[in-house]
């Protein structure tokens, strides 16, 4: 195998043991709570407590890695995320394992900022390329569905303390492949202003705090309104600063892109859908149907199996033939029909006929989809902003899950509390407005990408690549 295949299975492996920690944690939080003791809001912020700082210095970690070198970023990230994992599964108390999954935050956003822009890097042809991003998409997109299946099976015959200690023997070896077969970068040495990288970082950290804590406080709360207005002027006083300091963190060319731009609008409506779907999609399947934990997680799997066969293989091969416009915008149709057809579920549905077929609607469609956005993506890059851009895009994909998560949980808990009694009735009335939302989303991203990459509005070179 070559070289340069080895470190893409280097650089995935990182990638999910990363995003596995964003889900495998969710069905072990009954059994944490009963074990360290924790109240009923402080259970919450395990999860908070690792999505502010990952969200918040994705963008700063990206540019460090075109400054710094991607490689000597990776590994430090990797190392934190690592040691912070062990210290998250010998966690004696609340506060040690909250500590800890705050550093495990910081390390997940340091090392996985900058995989885009390795693996642009390290497959500069198109139909190559296509393959990788196929392959890294696949990862990101599955890694969820997988996370959920695995933290009820470590939970179950092992204990909470394995979902963290589990990451020990990947961490290590992921880092030894990384250091063997990843190429050595220097990075462009050019230093970027610590006054914009504080701003960017408080802007973000603020503004993903302020969405996860929107159930609580509500939208029109006077918690969310503020927190969320100084995020807002932090992110303006970000912008301004970008353009007036000779150094940069986030040069404006690169929102000029239209790939860029447009990718990033795209991917903050779809990955709100999708975050929004594996959420309350477990729900249903539990609270609606019946279903206990393993057989939730063993429902999940079609979607995971249906985003690889498409995204292994297909996807490159589709998105070489047709371009990635073509294949984002079926891609997105997809996901549209999926998401129709899990609004109109029954209460008594049953799985081959009534959840199935929405489940691989869903699958196919982010295996086909996701791929081609990340080519539209990075398809601009240069090697020396290909880290901020990869930043960039990750960075998007937070914020959108944070948001689609928050929008339709608290829509569905609305619309649910309503009744007098939360019934199945009641909760099934919330989750079908849950999943109309999502639909609307992917509707609202369907007509971005037809509009923003129009043949009438994109030079023949562009045309080439979409």
């Amino acid at each position: 195998m070559e070289r340069r295949w080895l470190s893409l299975a280097a650089l995935c492996a990182g990638t999910l043991m990363i995003i596995l920690d964003q889900t495998v944690v969710n069905v072990a939080l009954p059994a944490i709570a009963g074990d360290l003791g924790f109240t009923a809001s402080g259970l919450a912020w395990v999860i908070n407590a690792y999505l502010i700082p990952f969200g918040g210095l994705l963008l700063l970690a990206g540019r460090l890695g075109d400054l710094l070198g991607r490689k000597r970023v990776f590994l430090a990230g990797l190392a934190v995320f690592t040691v912070a994992s062990l210290l998250c599964g010998l966690a004696w108390s609340p506060e040690v394992l909250l500590v800890a999954r705050f550093v495990q935050g910081v390390g997940g956003a340091v090392s996985s900022a900058v995989i885009l822009g390795m693996i642009v890097t390290l497959f500069p042809a198109a139909r190559d390329r296509a393959k990788a991003l196929g392959v890294y998409s696949f990862v990101q997109a599955s890694g969820g569905s997988i996370g959920s299946l695995a933290g009820g099976v470590l939970t179950q015959s092992a204990s909470w303390h394995w979902i963290f200690l589990i990451n020990l023997p990947i961490g290590v070896a992921t880092f030894l492949a990384a250091v063997r077969f990843l190429d050595d970068e220097s990075g462009s040495g050019k230093g970027a202003d610590s006054g914009s990288a504080v701003l960017v970082t408080a802007a973000l950290m603020l503004g993903v705090y302020t969405i996860v804590e929107v159930e609580s406080h509500g939208w029109g709360s006077t918690h969310t309104l503020g927190f969320g207005a100084v995020s807002v002027a932090l992110l303006i006083a970000f912008v301004v600063r970008q353009a007036r300091t000779p150094n940069p963190l986030l040069p404006l060319r690169i929102l000029t892109s239209r790939s860029v731009a447009g990718a990033n609008v795209v991917q903050v409506l779809l990955i709100a859908a999708m975050f929004g779907f594996q959420f309350l999609v477990v729900l249903y399947l539990q609270r609606v149907l019946g279903y206990d934990s393993l057989q939730a997680g063993l429902s999940m799997l079609p979607v995971a199996v249906a985003i690889g066969a498409v995204s292994l293989g297909l996807s490159a091969r589709l998105n070489t033939r047709f371009g990635a416009r073509r294949v984002l915008v079926a891609g997105l149709g997809l996901l549209l029909a999926g998401m129709v057809l899990l609004s109109r579920a029954p209460i008594d549905a049953g799985f081959v006929l009534d959840v199935l077929p929405a489940m691989l609607a869903l699958g196919i469609g982010f295996g086909t989809a996701m791929p081609a956005l990340m080519v539209l993506a990075m398809s601009d890059a240069t090697p020396e902003d290909s880290g901020l851009t990869s930043g960039l895009v990750n960075t998007t994909a937070q914020v959108g899950g944070a948001l689609g998560l928050s929008v339709l949980a608290v829509l569905a808990a609305t619309r649910t509390a309503a009744a007098e009694q939360p019934t199945r009735e009641a909760l099934l009335s919330g989750y079908h407005l849950g999943f109309t939302v999502g639909a609307a989303l992917v509707a609202a991203a369907l007509v971005t990408a037809l509009v923003w990459w129009h043949p009438s509005r994109l030079t023949s070179s562009q045309l080439e690549v979409r």
